[in-house]
């Protein structure tokens, strides 16, 4: 029996929330008790971050493939609705339930670390990444825009690949760690430009968190406006990762044997 369309929002929803989970926790983690040295790994660091982001995305996908098909990103509902026929009709319910499903990741990394990022930041003011993320170079928009489109393009297109019975046909149990790898190389090689958000929801329903958290600089009410960038952004990147992949390599892959 096929999932409801309550059952399969759901999924979308608690599979984003522990993206968030391990995503913003690895961070502050990172923020709030790392000592900085470094190459700092066990205490935390960058290559935390990377790690409990990619771990975090595997294990979003494990809890809710069977349901939902664990889209967990905006960006790859409109893409499968675009080129693997997914229902449009379906799309904006998915993209809300993943947005409130990062927002609810958010809240919940929020109050368990409350106390410590409060001692860190009492101002609220330089703590947001822990959640959302910025610009490296607020003045050069187009810098991090073109980084968000560059990362969700090579996501779409290596989920594809992944996901295409033609070409890997790999085991379906092994296709959660393998997208966590995927997370894993775009945060290593593509991870600082915009914080390689890569994912709409993963971005906003935070965002939205730290306004209602009373964060003075969120990227959305303060006037920097940065939000739109890692919304828009993989949208795009989404469309033409999943295009590339279908006109370059499904295009010729043998059919029926």
């Amino acid at each position: 029996m096929r999932p409801s369309l309550a059952g399969e929002l759901a999924a979308e929803f608690i599979g984003t929330m522990l993206i968030l989970l391990f995503g913003a926790g690895v961070c502050a983690m990172v923020v709030a008790f790392g000592t900085g040295a470094p190459g700092e790994v066990v205490h935390g660091g960058y290559t935390n971050i990377t790690f409990g982001w990619a771990l975090g995305v595997m294990f979003g996908v494990a809890a809710s493939v069977r349901i939902s098909g664990a889209h967990l990103n905006p960006a790859v509902t409109l893409a499968l609705a675009v080129f693997r026929g997914f229902p449009w009709r379906k799309v904006a319910a998915y993209t809300a339930s993943q947005t409130l499903g990062a927002m609810a990741g958010a809240a919940i990394v929020w109050y368990n670390y409350r106390e410590a990022i409060l001692r860190f930041d009492p101002m609220l003011e330089k703590t947001a990444g822990i959640f959302t993320t910025f610009p490296a170079f607020p003045d050069v928009p187009a810098a991090g825009f073109f980084d968000q489109v560059l990362g969700t393009a090579l996501l779409l297109f290596l989920v594809f690949a992944l996901t295409d019975e033609e070409n890997l046909a790999i085991p379906s149990y092994l296709i959660p760690a393998m997208v966590g790898l995927i997370v894993l190389a775009i945060g290593v090689s593509f991870g600082k430009l915009h914080g390689y958000a890569i994912n709409p929801a993963r971005d906003l329903g935070p965002r939205l968190w730290t306004v209602i958290a009373g964060y003075r600089v969120n990227g959305l009410t303060d006037g920097t406006l940065v939000w739109w960038v890692p919304v828009a952004a993989p949208m795009a990147g989404g469309l033409i990762g999943a295009g590339l992949y279908d006109l370059t390599i499904r295009k010729f892959l043998p059919r029926g044997e």
